[in-house]
């Protein structure tokens, strides 16, 4: 993994929390937390990658790295898990809203139980988890929230609706939750990542040929990977960003 080449000193010690931790961005953005000397716990459903995940950086990282199983679409369970992840941290100074799920759905196929599903996954857990959180950044006299969103919705991809819809909302709700909280010295931003190729999206959707489109219409002409995100998140997260909220950054290659 490519290692962060900048320093956030002020996030050493922090608590810190990531859903959906256990692989592809996740992993790499707990592995960049714990990299930096943070405590950090994460959240994920996949048992045995978290379970190996969390081993491993405990081995090499300044604090032990702690792993909460919970389903996130179950709210009670989702916030309970969010609790759990703040009392094995003892305080908690950072969320980052990770978890996701970016199936591919024609129009037609479409449910109300699937579109349903969608949404608890990509958007209203990230309600919940933020709203269990907050009480533990107010305690810590302040602190970061990063929501992960995606340019997915800004690019008429007619292939992916709800998944698209749950994306732009996620702007919607960094831009109030960042209203909301800014007086308690707690900032919300958002990033959106492009095309990052990890390995379950090449066994699942990406193609060779739709990897060489995108990068042919980036500025940067290389695939981007998980590790490309993790530099942005840290600095969301530290004092480096002390007086940014309620933005955006786009992490694409220059895509859009």
């Amino acid at each position: 993994m490519a290692q962060v080449s900048v320093s956030h000193p002020d996030l050493a010690d922090r608590g810190v929390l990531v859903t959906g931790g256990g692989s592809g961005i996740g992993a790499a953005l707990v592995e960049g937390f714990a990299t930096q000397g943070a405590q950090v716990a994460f959240i994920d459903i996949a048992d045995d990658v978290s379970r190996n995940l969390a081993a491993r950086l405990t081995e090499k990282s300044r604090h032990p790295v702690f792993y909460v199983k919970a389903d996130l679409r179950n709210i009670e369970e989702a916030k309970a898990a969010a609790n759990e992840a703040a009392r094995r941290l003892g305080s908690m100074s950072v969320l980052v809203n990770n978890a996701g799920w970016d199936d591919r759905h024609e129009l037609e196929a479409v449910t109300e139980e699937y579109w349903d599903n969608s949404q608890a996954i990509n958007l209203k857990q990230m309600f919940f988890v933020s709203q269990a959180i907050v009480p533990h950044l107010r305690k810590a006299g302040g602190g970061a929230i990063v929501n992960f969103s995606s340019i997915a919705y800004l690019l008429n991809m007619g292939e992916m609706p709800a998944y698209t819809t749950a994306k732009a909302g996620i702007i919607g709700l960094t831009k109030s939750l960042a209203g909301k909280l800014g007086p308690e010295n707690i900032r919300v931003n958002a990033i959106l990542p492009g095309m990052i190729v990890t390995e379950r999206q090449k066994e699942l959707w990406l193609k060779e040929e739709n990897i060489a489109a995108m990068v042919a219409r980036q500025c940067l002409k290389r695939v981007l990977v998980a590790e490309d995100l993790v530099g942005p998140c840290l600095f969301l997260a530290s004092t480096a960003s002390a007086a940014m909220t309620a933005q955006t950054i786009v992490i694409d290659g220059g895509a859009l």
